[in-house]
């Protein structure tokens, strides 16, 4: 049964989830694609390559985006975008302009640096943080070994070097605990295409815990993460997503799991292991041509490139405008 006082979304709440701790379920049904709930960030970053391609806002992809005045490097939809996001692009803006290209903190330290600032402006529980508050992650600290705190510390190093101003630091202490929760419990935002667009702190999604039998999937719409449900989700239905990748047969996705959220998964899936034959046939059929193979590939399309060439007809020209694109791709996997 619930919890006394546990927080309740409109069609969901957190409770205790046996041998989970926290978790996520269903007080009501949802039917495959139903839309269980959306989430804004708590804060996010656009990652450096999308520059010019997105706003540094909303994330939205367009052309012509006015430019930060002062540092030239943030590129915002319009006026409002930019007084938006304003009291976190302060925090890089300065630093860009005194380093240039040499500004190049990761998208872990530039997420940990827009934490620190919210905090210290909204002290207060945000629409981000309706179920589970950012300072109740989990941080796995007792579970980090020697490498992964080594890498701590040189995220705090360029903490403290990248970003000087605006920001009121805790003690070294408090700074470890952060970056493992935001190792934990960060996401990437992805395009409808996969690509990676950035980082961001979803509270309310990270209360989910993870199966590799999912019932729900979490997309984005700009900065704005959806959780739809892929099965049946029955009232009183625990809500998983997943954490990593499926494809891959049991045993990597238990060492991918340890690494990097220090559990081992006992879903079904993980347990029966009977779908692990069909996931590495599907991985054999992703892995390069032999050289061979690729070698007789570029021979032939050389050959038909040859014939059109030679040939007057129109057809044949529009043809070998196709195959251009397709020796590209050969070119692609001469390179393995």
């Amino acid at each position: 049964m619930r919890a006394e006082g546990a927080p309740r979304g409109e069609g969901q709440e957190r409770f205790t989830s046996p041998g989970k701790g926290r978790g996520l379920r269903a007080r009501q049904r949802f039917a495959p694609g139903e839309l269980l709930f959306s989430c804004p960030a708590y804060t996010c970053v656009l990652t450096v390559s999308e520059r010019g391609n997105h706003c540094e806002c909303c994330f939205a992809r367009k052309e012509g985006l006015s430019k930060c005045g002062r540092c030239k490097q943030a590129f915002y939809c319009n006026v409002e975008c930019q007084k938006a996001d304003w009291p976190m692009h302060k925090l890089e803006c300065s630093a860009m302009c005194v380093f240039g290209q040499n500004w190049n903190p990761s998208e872990t330290v530039r997420l940990t640096a827009r934490i620190l600032a919210k905090q210290k402006t909204h002290p207060e529980r945000t629409q981000s943080e309706k179920l589970l508050a950012v300072r109740e992650f989990e941080s796995h600290l007792d579970k980090l070994d020697n490498e992964k705190r080594e890498l701590i510390q040189n995220d705090i190093a360029a903490l403290h070097h990248f970003y000087s101003k605006h920001i009121a630091y805790p003690d070294n202490a408090a700074l470890v605990v952060l970056f493992a929760q935001v190792n934990c419990n960060g996401f990437t935002i992805e395009d409808e295409e996969l690509s990676h667009l950035g980082s961001a702190i979803f509270p309310d999604v990270a209360l989910m815990n993870h199966s590799c039998c999912p019932n729900v999937i979490v997309t984005y719409k700009g900065t704005l993460a959806e959780v739809r449900a892929v099965q049946e989700v029955e009232p009183g239905d625990e809500i998983f997503t997943s954490y990593i990748d499926l494809l891959y047969p049991t045993e990597d996705r238990n060492d991918r799991l340890r690494d990097s959220y220090f559990f081992t998964c006992d879903c079904r899936e993980c347990i029966t292991k009977e779908k692990d034959k069909d996931k590495l046939e599907i991985r054999k059929l992703s892995e390069p041509p032999s050289a061979e193979t690729v070698q007789d590939m570029i021979k032939y399309a050389r050959n038909v490139i040859e014939e059109f060439r030679r040939a007057k007809h129109y057809k044949y020209i529009l043809c070998l405008a196709f195959l251009l694109p397709l020796m590209a791709c050969f070119a692609i996997f001469k390179s393995f």
